[in-house]
C-alpha cells in the first residue's frame, strides 16, 4: 500500500521516477515461453500490405548441402531470414525475363515476390536453415505454387 502512494508522489515530482516506476510495476508474465526462430538484418526497407481474409504462414526450412526447393512462386510476398548456412536464390520474373542470382548467409534477410519464379539452393558445405513468413496466402490454401524450370536460369 505504501509503495503505491510513494510511486504516485514520485510520478508527480520527477519524470525520472515515473520512468523507473513504469518499469518496476511491469507485469513479467507467467507460464509463457517464446522461441526465436529467426533474426536478421535487411538491406532494404519494405512495406507489406496483408489483405483481409488471407492467411499469414510461417515455416522453418532446412536444406541439406546441395539441397534445393525446386522452381516455384508464391501467392504473395514473403520474408526469409537465413538462420544458418547459406542459400543461393535463382530468380526470374513470371513469364520470362532476366535471371538474377543472389547468395544470402546466416543473419541476412531477403524477400521473394509473387511476380517471381525462384529456386532456392544450398550452395554451402553445411545445412542451411531459413525462417520464412508468407503473406497473403489464400485462406487454407498453399503458400507455394510449383513452376516448371524456366530453362534460362542456371538454378
Amino acid at each position: 500500500m505504501f509503495g503505491k502512494r510513494a510511486a504516485l508522489v514520485g510520478l508527480v515530482t520527477s519524470g525520472l521516477v515515473a520512468s523507473a516506476v513504469a518499469v518496476a510495476s511491469a507485469d513479467a508474465g507467467s507460464g509463457f515461453t517464446s522461441v526465436l526462430i529467426g533474426r536478421g538484418q535487411s538491406d532494404h526497407s519494405f512495406g507489406i500490405q496483408q489483405r483481409k481474409g488471407n492467411d499469414v504462414v510461417t515455416t522453418q526450412n532446412t536444406f541439406a548441402p546441395g539441397g534445393f526447393s525446386g522452381w516455384h512462386s508464391h501467392p504473395g510476398i514473403l520474408v526469409v531470414v537465413v538462420q544458418s548456412g547459406e542459400v543461393t536464390i535463382y530468380s526470374e520474373p513470371v513469364g520470362g525475363g532476366e535471371c538474377s542470382i543472389h547468395t544470402y548467409t546466416a543473419g541476412q534477410v531477403f524477400l521473394e515476390h509473387s511476380e517471381d519464379e525462384q529456386n532456392v539452393v544450398n550452395t554451402g558445405a553445411e545445412s542451411a536453415v531459413t525462417a520464412t513468413t508468407f503473406f497473403n496466402v489464400p485462406h487454407g490454401g498453399s503458400n507455394r505454387i510449383d513452376q516448371a524450370n524456366p530453362g534460362d536460369c542456371p538454378g
